[in-house]
């Protein structure tokens, strides 16, 4: 029994002694394997380090650093940059970015784009090595910047992977094309008598409250499912106004084409000057992947005066209503960027609309008549006929387009080629009416036809019409089929021929909607149905008032 017993405790040590004995090899096993792995990592990552000093090649890179000698409101003089040249952008402290503009033998002139409060005199300035530029691409379509590139809406900040100068030279004659189609507006009294085409440059002008934004804002939600890109750049406006603006805009679903590049009028002078440079370069960069593209500036006349207040600061010498001697050259080396690209570049066109803002209706002060001058033709706004409420207030007798009636639709030049004429006619026979004369019947009957013109133009704010709609309402006025219309009822009648376009043939509106003309028998066709219509409207002419003005 002992001898069972001790044979079964010797066996129990020689276990404890095997089992302590592994588990000492495998600790060594394993602290030598960590040790292994350790010294390889360690070889490997100073391998990595070695490979990476040796690829490194370190490489001086100068700056060209001046000081802030000056600083004034928006202005800037710089001194130690004597390799700056003209425009060329500076970076000062807090990113702060200028642009160079006086060009002395001892200091620059630099006009300051931002926040420039912290900035003191003694302060570091480092040159840029580049001209102001600004972000360009896709990515911008229905965003609202300022002319900086940075985001003014609750979106992203915008990451785009091309930029262009702002400042741009020109196209070349030989790389442009005639003006051969139109852009619809979707006014009539526009589309019909003062007629733009794709490329030109249509000048905007009135007194203030007439209603020069309502047009240019009324012919972007025009161009909604008709492949033109819109920039809406509004220069030193109210932020209410803008804000309006690009309301509309996103509640007419035109957002989707359009970009706004925005600088409110409390924002520095630099900003309101560079503004519609940078979104004529955005415009430029679609114009040029061969789409069609439509700019308005709202307005120029704040930016001259955001230049005449820079150049008054830089010094520089004041001309004609304190202007400087180049503000003719800053609007027109802009407005010669838009264009009609020939087929060769893409065939993409660049429309301007300008708008600019007159005093006491005085076209022929020194910004409006330059202008008028770069301009190929002028939409002119009455605020008499504003405040008679003959909306849109356009004065056809003072407005023209110098190129767009070779582009405008054969179906258009068919049914309104002699309206204008006509209708300024009316206008000489009622103020003639009104020195109380007597009227033979012929002169009266004008002057009835005349009214029906009249009313025929009126047109509500952000509801533009469609081509087809258009060429019969101006189909049947130039038949005479509204001089049976009472002048209070018109609006009614209107209504009716617009219900027609349904009823028409499909080739007949695709004709109507497209540069086709039209024939007799489209003719007849169109003025049987609008007799149908206007049917239902009672017949009762209504008498002249005393003073020879219309009925309301």
């Amino acid at each position: 029994m002992s001898d069972a017993t001790n044979t079964t405790n010797t066996t129990n040590t020689t276990n404890t002694t095997n089992s302590s004995q592994s588990s000492a090899l495998i600790r060594q096993a394993t602290t030598a394997y960590h040790s292994e792995t350790l010294d390889n990592i360690f070889d490997n990552s100073f391998a990595l380090i070695e490979k990476a000093r040796k690829a490194f090649s370190p490489q001086m890179k100068s700056y060209e650093v001046g000081i802030i000698t000056n600083i004034a409101t928006g202005i800037a003089k710089v001194s130690g940059l004597p390799s700056a040249g003209f425009e060329e952008m500076l970076i000062f402290a807090g990113n702060v970015r200028g642009i160079v503009f006086n060009v002395d033998i001892d200091e620059l002139g630099v006009v300051l784009l931002g926040d420039y409060a912290h900035l003191q005199a003694g302060d570091e300035v480092r040159r840029s090595g580049h001209v102001m530029d600004i972000a360009v691409g896709n990515e911008l379509l229905g965003r609202v910047i300022n002319p900086l590139g940075q985001v003014l809406d609750d979106g992203l900040p915008i990451q785009a992977t091309q930029h262009l100068p702002i400042e741009r030279t020109a196209t070349a004659i030989m790389d442009r094309a005639a003006v051969t189609v139109p852009l619809q507006t979707g006014l009539i009294v526009i589309d019909a008598l003062i007629p733009i085409g794709r490329g030109q440059r249509e000048l905007i002008l009135g007194d203030r409250q007439t209603g020069k934004t309502a047009i240019a804002i009324d012919t972007i939600l025009n161009q909604h499912d008709k492949n033109v890109i819109c920039v809406y750049c509004a220069i030193g406006q109210r932020a209410s106004s803008v804000a309006k603006a690009v309301a509309t805009l996103r509640e007419q679903g035109a957002m989707a084409y359009t970009v706004v590049v925005v600088t409110e009028g409390n924002e520095p002078a630099g900003l309101q000057y560079i503004a519609p440079y940078a979104a004529m370069s955005i415009a430029e960069y679609y114009m040029q992947q061969g789409q069609d593209v439509l700019i308005v500036f709202d307005d120029l006349t704040k930016h001259a005066r955001a230049y005449r207040e820079l150049s008054l600061l830089l010094r520089r010498p004041p001309g004609r209503e304190a202007f400087p001697g180049d503000i003719f050259y800053i609007h027109s080396r802009l407005l010669e960027r838009a264009t009609q690209l020939n087929k060769a570049l893409g065939g993409g066109s660049l429309t301007a609309l300008p708008i600019i803002e007159t005093e006491a209706q005085n076209i022929s002060a020194y910004i409006p008549t330059n202008l008028i001058s770069i301009t190929d033709g002028q939409i002119y706004l009455s605020p008499s006929l504003f405040e008679l409420g003959v909306l849109p207030a356009v004065d056809v007798g003072k407005s023209v387009s110098r190129v767009g009636g070779k582009a405008q639709l054969a179906a258009f030049r068919a049914v309104a080629g002699d309206l204008k004429l006509t209708y300024a006619q009316f206008e000489e026979l009622e103020t003639f009416a009104r020195f109380g004369a007597r009227l033979d019947q012929d002169t009266a009957k004008s002057i009835e036809h005349g009214r029906r013109i009249r009313a025929s133009l009126r047109q509500p704010e952000s509801s533009p019409l469609p081509v087809a709609e258009q060429i019969i309402l101006l189909l049947a006025l130039t038949s005479g089929l509204f001089d049976t219309i009472a002048l209070a009822k018109m609006s009614a009648a209107k209504n009716a021929l617009r219900g027609i376009i349904n009823r028409l043939p499909a080739e007949l509106s695709t004709r109507l909607a497209t540069s086709g003309s039209l024939s007799d028998e489209d003719h007849q066709n169109i003025i049987a149905l609008s007799k149908q219509a206007l049917a239902s409207i009672e017949d009762s002419n209504a008498p002249l008032l005393a003073d020879g003005s219309e009925q309301p």
